[in-house]
């Protein structure tokens, strides 16, 4: 058989690969032809889709099943560099199968170019890969293993074959492909655990926060006995799924732009257990050395680099995969009954203070508010469904300050990289992979970056509700040059040069339902409308322009013209003393300075 033939063989019985979301090239002719008699290919419009599809197939499937992204040589991977860097900064799994010219045709060293459409694409990936190697013979597929093993820190993984390579006929279809696996210290583990009981016993105002690095398995299985253990759970954005807002002692989502009470609350603990989160510094707001400046910070992490970085300052870090870490943890934990009832309490009294919907916003009655929106959206999905809040600007911040997720649910974004476009293609992968229907909120500059995939929704008939948040332009950026500029706007909308297509047309183009929500009146039926339709729909949400997105992290502009950023209890628009007094009494000291 080929090569190509043997390889994706591989991929399907042994590493249990089922679909190719791909762009077609002559260079992966034979590869291609290969995947189209052993997956579900998917073709798409544009290489970085394929990519953003098969990182969030694989991050939503609940049945292991995982795709992979197949590219021609050239623009083929140029164009998917983009997805792959955001999978890398996600530590999410992404393979990557591109095509490359004939080995005959590649260039010496002291060459830019010899095969048509050649680019040393092995080199432009591999500071942003786990592994990225060009395949100039065909290798066996004991060694194909342990280059795709999943050991350590996940990430993509880049492989480059030549179109003769791909054609080589091999008579080796033997698979040796098991690896050891890395023997895990429990006794560091246990000790480490030990410490926590120890810091338990003494703690008042005691947090877990549950990150992206915990696996959905695990977090959804022992849920029950989480939420037993009577301590306060946030989550992480790429969390945020791993532990309902529905379920006991739930404290919302923490972060630079996160929900003002969990921030507040967060910032009051003694006692911080970081599980499977890297502690970065949309995480811990840029004045990292105020992150929870009271508190004992353990935090479990895959990779010891973030152990080591130093920023936030930790108290004792643990190497070790989150998952096995809290399963053994929850088995030997054991908390008094009610013993933080007053610090529960006291969550409880701040979270009722500030709700979803910060009263700081305004908006003209005309538009809708997008708070509101998201707010009545979390009410009325349901636990199958899967949500996409993009992964940049004023659409994502909202979502992830406002939805309520509830316990099945899963919410995937790619906040690491934080491009603008990500949000259709991912909404591709998760309604794929899934098969739920899937809710994508996107802003209106981010859609036009990756529009062209509403070609692979209808193709595919996905039940796809597409909500775009249309405000002329890039609120974020509008919102930025405002505060900081003195509303000297510059590409930030259509009236300062940016160009933005008439949303109905688009829809219809595709042959997509289209439906509009504009205002306050009725909103909650409207809503009840659309999400009782099954298929595909773009749903264009009139936001006012001068919106406000409030609370948020903001920077103090010095004399010097340095720029100073607020802790994350600090956040704009500025508490009142009375509500510093009541919410805020363990910093009191710290703010009185």
């Amino acid at each position: 058989m080929k090569y190509s033939e043997e390889l994706l063989d591989f991929l399907k019985e042994e590493k249990d690969y089922t679909h190719c979301f791909f762009v077609a090239g002559g260079n992966i002719m034979h590869l291609l032809d290969a995947a189209r008699t052993r997956f579900e290919c998917i073709p798409v419009v544009h290489e970085v889709a394929a990519g953003i599809a098969v990182e969030y197939f694989n991050e939503t499937n609940l049945e292991h099943k995982k795709a992979f992204a197949l590219v021609t040589a050239g623009p083929g991977l140029t164009n998917i560099v983009t997805a792959i860097a955001g999978a890398y900064l996600e530590s999410r799994e992404l393979l990557v199968i591109g095509g490359q010219v004939k080995t005959s045709d590649l260039k010496s060293a002291s060459m830019r170019q010899r095969g048509i459409q050649e680019i040393d694409g092995r080199a432009i990936v591999e500071p942003i890969t786990n592994h990225s190697v060009l395949l100039k013979n065909p290798v066996n597929m004991s060694e194909m293993g342990k280059l795709l093993s999943g050991e350590g820190r996940p990430g993509p993984i880049f492989i480059e074959i030549p179109l003769d390579v791909q054609a080589a006929l091999v008579d080796h279809k033997v698979y040796e492909t098991k690896t050891e696996s890395v023997l895990r210290d429990n006794a560091i583990e246990q000790q480490f655990i030990t410490e926590i009981k120890t810091f338990l016993e003494n703690s008042e105002r005691p947090i877990i926060l549950i990150g992206g690095g915990l696996s959905r398995d695990t977090a959804w299985k022992y849920s029950r006995q989480i939420s037993e253990l009577g301590i306060p759970v946030m989550t992480t954005w790429n969390g945020s799924d791993r532990y309902g807002s529905d379920l006991p002692n739930y404290w919302g989502r923490p972060n630079t732009w996160g929900q003002r009470s969990a921030n507040i609350l967060l910032q009051q603990s003694d006692l911080v257990i970081a599980v499977g989160t890297r502690l970065g510094i949309q995480q811990t707001g840029f004045a990292w050395d105020e992150f929870c400046p009271l508190a004992k910070i353990f935090q479990i992490d895959i990779d010891q680099n973030e152990l080591d970085k130093g920023h936030p300052k930790i108290f004792r870090g643990l190497c070790s995969d989150a998952s096995d870490f809290l399963v053994n943890f929850i088995g030997s934990v054991f908390v008094a009954n009610n013993k933080f009832g007053h610090w529960l309490e006291f969550g409880t009294k701040v979270i009722q203070a500030f709700p979803l919907n910060d009263l700081a916003n305004t908006n003209s009655s005309e538009y809708v508010d997008p708070f509101k929106l998201v707010v009545e959206l979390g009410s009325m999905l349901t636990q199958d469904d899967a949500i996409v809040p993009c992964s940049s600007g004023g659409a994502f911040t909202v979502t992830l300050q406002a939805l309520s997720v509830k316990h099945g649910q899963t919410v995937t974004s790619d906040k690491g990289l934080a491009s603008m476009g990500y949000g259709l293609s991912g909404a591709i992968g998760a309604a794929l992979s899934t098969q739920r229907r899937t809710i994508l909120i996107e802003g209106d500059g981010g859609f036009s970056q990756n529009l062209q995939e509403l070609g692979t929704v209808a193709q595919q008939n996905l039940n796809l509700k597409i909500f775009i948040f249309s405000n002329s332009g890039y609120a974020s950026i509008r919102m930025t040059q405002r505060n900081y500029f003195d509303g000297a706007y510059l590409g930030c909308d259509i009236d300062t040069g940016l160009g933005m297509p008439n949303w109905q047309f688009i829809a219809h183009a595709y042959g997509i339902r289209f439906s509009v929500l504009k205002g306050t009146d009725n909103l909650d039926q409207n809503l009840t409308s659309i999400l009782n339709r099954t298929g595909p729909e773009l749903i264009e949400v009139l936001i006012d322009p001068e919106q406000t997105y409030w609370p948020k992290i903001t920077s103090r502009i010095l004399p010097d013209g340095k720029m100073v950023s607020n802790p994350l209890h600090l956040m704009t628009p500025d508490l009142s003393p009375d509500q510093i007094a009541e919410y805020l009494p363990y910093l009191a000291s710290r703010l009185n300075k």
